[in-house]
């Protein structure tokens, strides 16, 4: 951004000086060039801490990891890659005869143990048994619901459903593959169907002057030229460069890294990005502006410059 200001003001510079014909010398070159850092420096030191801007932002998008909770060999995955799902499609199934044969096992223990108790309890109330072989059968007839319960949980898992509206990418698992509850690897993974959060990294300087609902316009990469209107939604209140977890070891300076960049939500209102929302994938890179209500005429420049760099993005070599 500082280039482009740079590149604009020499190129004045150049046009002034052939222009008026003003002859190059030891004092109208320096001049030139001391009143275009100082000038450039100025507009730059106010802009940037009054009407901020972001080269590194980026559309974020939710995913989950699909790891089942029950092992066995797939048996059939009725979906393809990227085709759009609801909330509770079916995105996989697992063997389930090993867990239907536990079930009925489970069963015929639990008849059998039901049998016994009920014996344990005639017997005690003819005082023939003891109280506490009726307890030790009723005991067995609850162990034995648990684990049937247990098992019909299990058998339900074989049935892997989409847990949301959304859509699985780079599908790799096929029928006859194992499936490894938890802990093992994730069989896919599952992009969910939400509105786009664009998130702008911002210098830390300008923090004091954002607000909640400030005007923010956001061009990207995959757009070139266009310019999409939109809003700051939040400012995310903690950056990662700083978090503390527990641990044995104490924090050092030797640990310390670069200050990080505050995160900044932008919610895209521009209507014309509807015709873009559905053919762009989702995780786009651009850069942003936020227009706050300090020095507002200062946000024209800042306006100019955003949009000399989205149409800097038809250029390749710039990315």
């Amino acid at each position: 951004m500082e280039l482009l200001l740079v590149a604009t003001y020499t190129a004045i510079c150049v046009a002034i000086f052939k222009i008026f014909r003003i002859p190059l010398n030891k004092w109208t070159v320096p001049t030139a060039f001391l009143g275009g850092v100082v000038m450039i420096g100025a507009l730059l030191l106010v802009m940037n801490y009054n009407h901020p801007y972001s080269e590194t932002t980026r559309d974020y998008f939710g995913t989950t990891p699909i790891i089942p909770q029950v092992r066995g060999r797939v048996l059939e995955v009725p979906i393809k890659s990227n085709e759009p799902l609801k909330a509770g499609d079916v995105l996989f199934r697992i063997d389930p005869e090993p867990y239907k044969y536990e079930i009925e096992g489970i069963e015929a223990r639990l008849v059998a143990a039901r049998k016994e108790a009920e014996r344990a309890e005639n017997l005690y109330k003819q005082g023939a048994g003891s109280e506490r072989d009726l307890d030790i059968a009723q005991a067995s007839v609850d162990d034995l619901e648990s684990q049937l319960e247990d098992a019909q949980f299990d058998l339900e898992q074989t049935t892997v459903t989409a847990p949301s509206d959304g859509f699985v990418t780079q599908l790799i698992l096929r029928p006859g593959m194992m499936a490894l509850p938890l802990g093992g690897w994730p069989v896919m993974t599952f992009v969910h169907k939400a509105p786009r959060a664009v998130v702008g990294w911002f210098r830390q300087n300008s923090l004091l002057r954002l607000e909640a609902g400030d005007e923010a316009e956001v061009a990207l990469d995959a757009v070139p030229g266009v310019i999409f209107k939109g809003r700051v939604g939040q400012l995310i209140p903690a950056i990662a460069e700083g978090q503390l977890q527990p641990g044995a070891n104490l924090r050092s300076f030797s640990e310390e890294k670069m200050p990080g960049r505050a995160a900044v939500y932008i919610e895209i209102t521009d209507p014309a990005f509807d015709q873009y929302r559905e053919k762009l994938p989702s995780g786009l890179y651009g850069q942003a502006a936020i227009y706050t209500h300090h020095f507002h005429h200062l946000g024209t420049l800042r306006r100019v410059l955003l949009r000399m760099s989205g149409w800097l993005n038809y250029v390749f070599p710039f990315h």
